[in-house]
């Protein structure tokens, strides 16, 4: 059956129906022809029980299903009795007329509804008086009295229930028709007791009219206790929907099923024939628009729901309720010419702000029924629990997603490329290569110096664009550090590798403009190739690494990996025999760069508060060895505990050497967890501090936030120790790891210094500036001191101030200094460090 015909039946059947079973009824009238007499007492006290007694409804559940009938067949018994055939038929269609027509006005339901539900009841009724007056009654004593009036209550449920099957059927099929009946012969019970109610009624109205008082008290009472009852079920009832509801809301985010679930049971909840949920394209999240339908299984992406309809709903952030008599004329214009004959439409909401729609459309049961207004406040209800699990799951979606990008290009992350660069190396392809460049972007220093850092941020997303636009297809981009890009593709050969790197380094290069400054990009591309070259992706990465520095060195910037690259390691090896030698005859250095005081509140701004004791390497053969390079060294070749113990040797003895009015000049070292492991450890310390006469206090160890939080088991009885000594603890490079401040509670961290990448940004980067402001506020609730590191511009100074952290370090106030210099430094204060002053602040 076509599409359009199934919506003629589903349009023409239920008039069909209802038409059918009034001219029952009319027929029945006629038939009977109106009597001589008119009892108007009578019927009016039979009209107020029909009335009363319709509303009346008796609900429970039955093998799932929820099972209601009214107790009209108390009075119908009695009226089949002592009324003739046409007023029992009058007086019945009368009070359900009055019953249904008030609840068509009071209520938004259609024309057809209460005509049919009129319709239904005067047609059983007209069956039962033919059935009746057919076999005669005899006194109300008689059990053979009492047989024709039960069965005359059975006859007129089956005949109801033909009807109810055949309007079923044309709107829900033969499913709907094999319920109906189960749940005829289910609660068929209920209409039998209500007869023989009826008939002990019958029998105490024969034996004498008095009884009518007692039977009255009885209804009055039964009526407000059933009437009590109902309300107490539909609040239990809508309770229990609500409560399994929010279980399925929960037990879904867990599964991954949430939107498919929830308009699922949405649908059957509001007896709808679809419900769609709706969520507009916002930042990286694509467009969510799907709906649940009687006729699909699963979801799909048609939606019934008129566009205008639901960003209506968004804009205003109210809820729609669209029925024959509620919206106005130009919404239900725009719903029929979608061709709907209602719809619900309730904003999603995350806080105050709305981010989605959520709509049914055409309840079940054709134009015999729509929805009402107590529907709209159960869907707000759902809403608000659909509401904040959606937001929910995209913010942990969020926050998953910001673990593995970076957040300045939205490229992958240096921990989700190498798990990229591990699948792809796992999946061999005949006649490929799986080849991967790393980019280093030149000049970026250059740029954040001369334009700033938002200049710089500019180049880095400029570049990150280009190589997107440019890749092969199918390749995979990731930002592995600050300046250094990868890309990973697969290509014939290596050969194409090569030619592809030159091109792509070709393609990404040139100027842009920024603030009206034209800037220059440019790149030096390693290039390395599996299963040439590389067995893992650690070792790919490390490889290509290494490529990319000879790159910088090429002619054309490109350079492949090659075994003679591994030079390189043969250069580590002459460091470490040189390390051991420069640590032997004193060749280290220990610079030192100031902490200053920002916070105007706390005392003097720009006072020195203390410095940090930084080593450097000037080596006779490749200059200044940045500690970055010969640190590990140190750490794997056994030396990092002489390096360590020379580094604090010289900071204590130079703190106690620029002691102030205060004390010795209090000093930072860094550290690394090799060395917090060392059980000996916290004695040395305490043996130096002795010797240079340097409170505790005074003394700072530094250490990286991951270093703290992968170490935090083996590292704890060696900090507890320091922390009993009177040593403090700073966490360095907060921000950059996973960790929070209440984690680092469990450990003894008195101070903590937020990343320069942060504190540099922050100025021009409100992202930066929002992380900012969150660790201070943080650590002020925790109590721990805070130091902003890589200060460089006055802007972030003054913007530190207004976000009242207490301390500060960067280039702004000065480079690290070799002793001399720094010793210089600080008898150019003000009056000495324990009032000083910088002049530049």
């Amino acid at each position: 059956m076509s599409r359009n015909r199934e919506r003629t039946l589903f349009r023409v059947m239920p008039r069909v129906i209802t038409g059918l079973m009034l001219a029952i009824a009319v027929s029945g009238l006629v038939y009977f022809g109106p009597p001589a007499t008119y009892p108007v007492l009578q019927l009016a006290v039979f009209i107020t029980a029909f009335f009363v007694a319709q509303g009346l409804l008796v609900q429970h559940e039955a093998r799932g299903m929820r099972i209601s009938f009214n107790l009209t067949d108390i009075p119908l018994v009695i009226a089949l009795f002592y009324l003739p055939p046409f007023w029992v038929v009058a007086t019945k269609f009368l009070a359900a007329s009055l019953f249904y027509g008030k609840r068509y006005v009071r209520e938004d339901i259609g024309l057809l509804k209460p005509l049919f539900n009129s319709g239904l009841t005067a047609a059983g009724t007209t069956m039962a008086a033919f059935y009746v007056s057919y076999m005669g009654l005899g006194p109300a004593t008689s059990a053979r009295t009492w047989l024709i009036l039960v069965s005359a209550i059975v006859i007129t449920g089956l005949f109801t229930t033909v009807f109810i099957s055949l309007m079923l059927f044309f709107i829900s099929g033969w499913d709907s028709v094999v319920k109906a009946w189960i749940g005829f012969a289910l609660t068929m019970v209920g209409p039998v007791l209500a007869a023989c109610v009826g008939l002990m009624f019958l029998v105490l109205l024969d034996a004498s009219m008095w009884t009518s008082m007692l039977i009255g008290l009885v209804v009055i009472a039964f009526t407000y206790l059933a009437r009590s009852y109902m309300v107490l079920r539909r609040q239990r009832q809508v309770l229990r929907e609500l409560n399994d509801f929010t279980q399925l809301v929960v037990d879904s985010v867990r599964s991954k099923r949430l939107i498919d679930a929830m308009l699922g049971r949405l649908r059957d909840i509001l007896a709808a024939e679809s419900a769609t949920v709706w969520v507009p394209e916002a930042g990286r999240y694509p467009q969510i628009r799907l709906t649940s339908t009687l006729d699909d299984a699963g979801l799909t992406d048609l939606d019934p729901i008129p566009d205008a309809l639901q960003r209506e709903v968004m804009d205003s952030g109210r809820g729609l309720l669209l029925s024959p008599t509620n919206g106005t004329r130009e919404q239900k214009a725009v719903l029929e010419e979608a061709g709907l004959r209602g719809a619900m439409l309730v904003p999603l909401r995350s806080g105050d702000e709305v981010y989605g729609c959520l709509s049914v459309a055409d309840r079940i049961g054709g134009e015999i029924s729509h929805f009402v207004p107590v529907d709209l406040q159960l869907m707000e209800t759902i809403a608000a629990n659909v509401g904040i699990a959606v937001q929910n799951e995209r913010l942990l979606d969020q926050l998953r997603y910001d673990a593995y990008h970076d957040p300045l290009t939205g490229l992958p992350s240096r921990r989700r490329s190498l798990a990229a660069l591990q699948e792809a190396l796992s999946i061999t392809v005949p006649g490929e290569v799986v080849a991967v460049f790393m980019f280093d972007v030149d000049s970026l220093h250059e740029i954040n110096d001369a334009l700033g850092h938002e200049a710089g941020d500019t180049a880095l997303k400029e570049f990150a664009k280009r190589l997107k636009d440019h890749a092969p297809a199918a390749s995979f981009l990731g930002r592995i550090d600050s300046d250094e890009f990868i890309l990973q593709t697969r290509l014939a050969s290596t050969d194409e590798a090569l030619d592809t790197a030159r091109r792509l380094r070709a393609a990404v290069q040139g100027p842009f403009e920024v603030g009206g400054v034209a800037v220059s990009l440019s790149a030096a591309v390693g290039v390395v190739t599996h299963p040439d070259f590389a067995a893992d992706a650690d070792e790919l990465l490390k490889r290509a690494d290494g490529a990319t520095r000879q790159a910088k060195n090429a002619a054309d910037g490109v350079q492949l990996y090659h075994s003679g690259l591994e030079s390189e390691s043969l250069r580590r090896i002459g460091l470490a025999a040189d390390l051991r030698r420069a640590l032997d005859r004193g060749q280290l250095e220990v610079h030192f760069q100031p902490k200053v005081r920002l916070d105007r509140a706390l005392g003097d701004p720009g006072a020195v508060l203390g410095a940090e004791a930084l080593v450097r390497w000037p080596h006779p053969t490749f200059g200044l060895v940045a500690p970055e390079e010969f640190i590990p060294i140190a750490g794997s070749t056994g030396q990092l505990g002489q390096l360590t113990e020379m580094v604090l040797d010289e900071a204590l003895r130079r703190s106690a050497e620029w002691a102030g009015e205060d004390g010795p000049l209090p000093m930072a070292v860094n550290l690394s967890p090799r060395t917090l492991a060392d059980a000996d450890f916290p004695d040395k310390v305490a043996m130096l501090l002795e010797r240079h006469g340097v409170p505790a206090e005074r003394l700072t160890f530094e250490i990286t936030e991951d270093d703290v939080v992968s170490g935090e088991p083996r590292l704890t009885p060696a900090l507890d120790r320091l922390h009993e000594m009177g040593v403090r603890l700073s966490v360095d490079d907060f921000g950059t790891g996973y960790s929070s401040l209440a984690y680092l509670r469990r450990l003894p961290v008195q101070e903590i210094k937020i990343d320069l990448r942060f504190v540099q940004g922050m100025a021009t980067d409100a992202d930066d500036r929002a992380i900012v402001e969150a660790v201070l506020g943080l650590a002020r609730h925790f109590a721990i001191d805070v130091v902003a590191e890589g200060i460089e511009a006055h802007q972030t100074v003054e913007q530190l101030r207004e976000l009242q952290c207490e301390a500060g370090q960067g280039y702004y106030f000065s480079r690290p200094l070799p002793a001399d210099r720094f010793a210089a430094w600080l008898s150019q204060q003000d009056g000495g460090r324990g009032q000083s002053r910088l002049r530049v602040v």
